[in-house]
Parts: structure tokens; sequence; C-alpha cells
């Protein structure tokens, strides 16, 4: 079991933001101790992980209250979820392709820049 501090520093988000996730439904209501204090187990660690990769890859709170709700209405939902995730997935890899392109357009302009200093400095131009 785990504290909210002790999640805050695992995974480096706010107790605020913590709180938000349980009060939105999009985390389970997480168990107390005695003294009132929140306890995590693995299971909600395991599934705050992927809370945390939904978020981080631009799931809006909705998109992720719509999938909780459809895995709190069974197995006859199962089709749905994958397709949610598949949709999410597909918008990730989209993301992730023209990131990249980005990439290449910027190591192309630092490569350019390598080159002039170099020539600048005496050297030849390597081609």
């Amino acid at each position: 079991m785990y504290s909210i501090k002790e999640v805050e520093k695992m995974y480096g988000l706010p107790a605020s933001t913590l709180r938000f996730y349980e009060r939105k439904g999009i985390l389970p209501k997480i168990n107390r101790d005695g003294g009132g204090r929140r306890k995590y187990t693995e299971q909600e660690l395991q599934w705050l992980q992927l809370v945390m990769a939904l978020r981080n890859t631009g799931m809006s709170i909705d998109e992720i209250k719509d999938y909780v709700a459809l895995i709190h209405e069974g197995e006859d939902t199962l089709e749905q979820r994958r397709s949610v995730l598949l949709k999410h997935k597909e918008g990730v890899e989209k993301d992730m392709a023209q990131t990249f392109s980005y990439l290449e357009k910027i190591n192309r302009k630092v490569a350019i820049y390598d080159a002039m200093i170099h020539k600048k400095n005496g050297g030849d131009i390597l081609i």
C-alpha cells in the first residue's frame, strides 16, 4: 500500500491531480487507512500508469472517463474498449510520425550549421 505522498514521488503527479482523477471517476475510490489517508494498491498504481499513458499521449479527461465507463459496463464492451484504444493508438502514431519528420528537419539544419562552423574554422567541408 502506498500513501499519496509516495505516489506523488513515484510518478511526479501532484496530489491534487490524483484527487482530481479520483473525483472524476478516472481512478477508483481509493481505500483509506484509519486516519482517513488514501492508500494505493499495486492494482490502482497499474491503473494510474495507464491513465498517465493515455493523458500524456493526448487523450482528454472526458475520453478517459468514457473509456472507464465502458470498463464498468463489463465484458459486453470489450470490442468497444479495444476500438477506443486502437483509435487513440492511431492518433499517437500519426503524431509521432509528424514529430519525427520535424526532428529530421531540425537535424538537417544542425548538420548545415555544423558544416558552416567547420568551414569557418578553417576546415574543409566534408560531403
